[in-house]
């Protein structure tokens, strides 16, 4: 991921509706290939200097567990929003057996809450939902086997790049981090005799807030003052701009269930593109109604990606961010939502020193 130019003065918007973009999928095979290629000439130009130099050896696994049962619960939310947008009739709606069941007399009704659910996850093989009919009304929902799998490795090249950004960040040019079978991730820092050190260095949740801004006065002149109570200046993504905003966030990256790259209806421009899960599609119509007229700030990380004006009560639970991105830099941005929470995915296994002419 290329760190954006900060010289590059453009006006961020965000649009927010149900479906405001065409999704584009992780990563073509092609691209998955040359990908793997990468890695693995990174892999073996690594090895050879960790046999020279020595290095640090780090493991981490992905808690697989934790993302299921988050899973599960953005699914029930989403479900429960589902049936209330809908004024479809139920009872009994529950977190049972790694799926979700509810009651619903009417099999109209039934069918409806199936296309429903099908229709928000097209595109989305991540979210794929079998969906079965227990008898007397019974429906058991949950997600299919490709799509838990889908789940996994989303959350593991998530964390790679996560983990690739953060050295870089730091400085730290050579190093290899490849996925470890399904659910780890190893990583060799050559010349590196203090593991600790460097796992500090990714340790850190990225930050992902959306703040309300303070209109009481103009950013620059609370730059060059004092801001009020309250209240602090962050400076822009892309236009390093100030920008005056509430110090606490009405929602945080742990109510986005999914973020991707992907293109604008009509202009076709590079976009990111995200989704809240039902505890935020609630959070953010409350926002949106008690605030309309009034500029939001998106913040990845203390920087303001985008600061739009509120229009309208935002129901629908997603929307984008553009600003004449490349689609690199798009993706940055969607991966850096979706890593909102990536730490907590994440248990050390192993950190250890590889001495000079051992095998790493």
């Amino acid at each position: 991921m290329t760190r954006p130019q900060r010289n590059r003065k453009t006006a961020l918007i965000v649009a927010l509706a149900v479906a405001a973009a065409i999704a584009l999928p992780r990563a073509s095979r092609a691209e998955d290939s040359q990908l793997d290629k990468m890695r693995a000439k990174i892999a073996a130009f690594v090895g050879d200097k960790m046999e020279k130099l020595g290095g640090s050896r780090i493991v981490y696994k992905v808690d697989a567990d934790g993302l299921r049962e988050s899973v599960i619960t953005d699914l029930r939310d989403d479900v429960y929003k589902t049936l209330r947008e809908n004024k479809i009739a139920f009872s009994g709606l529950a977190i049972r057996d790694g799926g979700v069941e509810l009651k619903i007399a009417d099999a109209r009704a039934r069918d409806l809450l199936a296309r429903k659910l099908a229709s928000a996850a097209e595109g989305l093989p991540s979210h794929a939902l079998t969906v079965t009919d227990g008898g007397d009304g019974l429906v058991r929902l949950a997600p299919t086997e490709a799509a838990s799998a889908a789940r996994l490795r989303d959350l593991v090249e998530d964390s790679v790049a996560m983990i690739e950004q953060r050295l870089k960040d730091s400085g730290i040019r050579l190093a290899s981090v490849q996925p470890d079978g399904t659910d780890r991730i190893r990583i060799f820092v050559p010349g590196e005799m203090n593991p600790e050190q460097t796992t500090a260095i990714f340790a850190r949740k990225i930050k992902v807030g959306f703040r309300l801004v303070d209109l009481s006065m103009p950013g620059e002149q609370a730059q060059s003052g004092t801001p009020p109570e309250g209240s602090e200046v962050l400076l822009g993504f892309k236009d390093n701009k100030p920008y005056l905003v509430a110090k606490g966030s009405a929602l945080e990256g742990d109510d986005v269930s999914y973020a991707g790259p992907g293109f604008a209806t009509g202009t076709k421009e590079p976009i990111a593109w995200f989704r809240f899960n039902g505890r935020g599609t609630r959070r953010f119509a409350h926002l949106t109604a008690e605030n309309v007229g009034r500029p939001f700030a998106i913040v990845l990380d203390d920087k303001v990606v985008s600061a739009p004006v509120i229009r309208e009560p935002i129901t629908g639970g997603s929307g984008q961010i553009s600003g004449n991105f490349t689609l690199e830099e798009a993706s940055s941005v969607a991966m850096l939502l979706r890593a909102g929470s990536l730490p907590g995915h994440l248990d050390l296994v192993e950190q250890r020193v590889v001495q000079p002419a051992a095998k790493p």
